[in-house]
């Protein structure tokens, strides 16, 4: 039963691991209408933000926190941008205001769970922000590796109310029960959802099996962090696509993401990868030419200097 409308802003915090689909689920909510006029925030650890140009013609207000998580490093400009959206509403009548909801779009290295707590904290957001739900997506066709390996995408699952697979047309039923029986082992109390391309998707029956046993996980281990790199104009579509297929075969494990925006003939393309899968390019709006060629590299155990010269050495020699 949704809770009575006390007047204050109410935020919904949209969280999911790297790759698992965030900002098409959203694209998807937004454009049938799902949070009415909502401003969204949409937080990316990279300091090159790409989905704004996704969300913006969608979106009745849209703010980029990029260059840090919301959760820790990016903490004080989530707390700076809610304030902001508190002071111009109370400066508003009643029959002004054109939104009544925020959604946060997290990064994919974000806890939700800190999100909250940082909201609670604080002395003024706690009077005029009401947290409506938490959503978590997970991908399906990486929740195996991600649950037994990251303990930041048990975090995320454990904080949901609202848990949402994504990809589940690309894993067969076999798998989709175990991952189905795993977030519902991390979390009992969140209900269970499917997404396909931001669209829902019926849950097939599903055999009773057993969830994952995923080893014991410290909080922990070699940081995930971004890099952006700027291909140089020399670089054509072709061969970026070739060098970047042989890097995710060799380093796939380690490159738990690529987004990015490059120039081609036909326009700007989106280009995303989750570890090894390369997902098909996306044409984008012309808007989006301002950013070409610049792709942020999302993994651990190596620099961006280090992909400099791989890409240098493979296109020149």
């Amino acid at each position: 039963m949704p809770a009575p409308d006390d007047g204050r802003l109410r935020l919904t915090i949209l969280g999911g691991y790297l790759g698992s689909g965030k900002t098409t689920w959203l694209r998807h909510q937004l454009f049938e209408g799902a949070f009415g006029k909502a401003h969204i925030l949409v937080n990316e650890a990279a300091e090159t933000p790409v989905d704004d140009t996704l969300l913006s013609s969608q979106a009745a207000g849209l703010t980029m926190l990029s260059g840090g998580c919301a959760c820790c490093t990016g903490k004080d400009d989530l707390v700076a941008a809610l304030r902001t959206l508190c002071d111009l509403r109370s400066r508003q009548r009643p029959e002004e205001r054109d939104t009544g909801q925020i959604v946060l779009e997290t990064s994919g290295l974000a806890d939700p769970a800190a999100i909250l707590d940082a909201i609670r904290q604080d002395s003024v957001l706690v009077h005029h922000i009401r947290v409506a739900e938490i959503i978590v997506l997970v991908d399906a066709m990486n929740a195996a590796e991600q649950l037994r390996t990251e303990y930041l995408g048990r975090a995320q699952i454990e904080a949901a109310d609202r848990i949402i697979l994504t990809k589940v047309d690309a894993v067969p039923d076999t798998v989709l029960a175990t991952v189905v029986a795993t977030v519902r082992h991390l979390n009992p109390g969140a209900s269970v959802e499917a997404a396909v391309k931001g669209q829902p998707f019926s849950l097939p029956d599903l055999p009773a099996v057993p969830p994952y046993d995923l080893p014991r996980l410290a909080d922990g281990g070699a940081p995930i962090q971004p890099t952006k790199i700027d291909i140089p104009d020399d670089v054509d579509w072709a061969t970026f696509s070739v060098w970047l297929s042989a890097l995710l075969y060799a380093r796939g494990d380690d490159l738990v993401r690529v987004k990015g925006v490059f120039e081609t003939p036909a326009g700007p393309l989106l280009l995303q990868a989750v570890r090894k899968s390369v997902q098909p390019p996306e044409l984008l709006p012309p808007e989006a030419a301002h950013r070409q060629n610049q792709i942020v590299f999302i993994g651990r155990g190596y620099n961006g200097d280090d992909l400099r010269r791989s890409l240098a050495y493979f296109t020149h020699g």
